[in-house]
């Protein structure tokens, strides 16, 4: 304190050409003044630091909460994904299943020809059959008779 009212009485002499000595009642001000400007000071880091510790949780809150969001966000395009490609594997197994139908009902009809002449042919091959059989026991029974 006795630096600072050393360098203002010089600096009163200086400026104002009046030189005042130490017990002058205009140091008292000086004094008041330099006790407001600390207090102010100390009041104004108070709040300073307060105002930090607020932004700090603000930003901590904000953080947080993009957090949530974000992962809301991801969570929902995922799940729209995976409804998606559930869709898309369904039609595909259905687009499957129909051309694998389509293609066996197809080889069925290919096959339906020869399977109906191979039908009518053992029909055929029966009644020759039958006919050899009738055949046979005449000639057994004209022979034997």
């Amino acid at each position: 304190m006795g630096d600072q009212t050393e360098e203002l009485l010089r600096e009163i002499a200086a400026k104002h050409g009046i030189a005042v000595s130490r017990d002058d009642p205009i140091l008292i001000l000086q004094t008041i003044n330099s006790r407001l400007l600390q207090d102010s000071a100390k009041a104004q880091q108070v709040q300073l630091d307060q105002f930090k510790q607020e932004m700090d949780e603000l930003s901590r809150r904000w953080s947080t909460d993009t957090r949530e969001k974000a992962e809301r966000i991801v969570n929902a395009a995922l799940a729209a994904a995976r409804e998606s490609m559930a869709a898309a594997m369904q039609e595909g197994g259905q687009q499957a299943a129909r051309a694998a139908r389509q293609e066996i009902a197809e080889a069925l009809q290919q096959l339906a020809s020869p399977v109906h002449a191979a039908r009518v042919m053992a029909m055929l091959n029966v009644i020759a059959s039958m006919f050899t059989m009738l055949a046979a026991a005449l000639v057994l029974w004209i022979v034997l008779r």
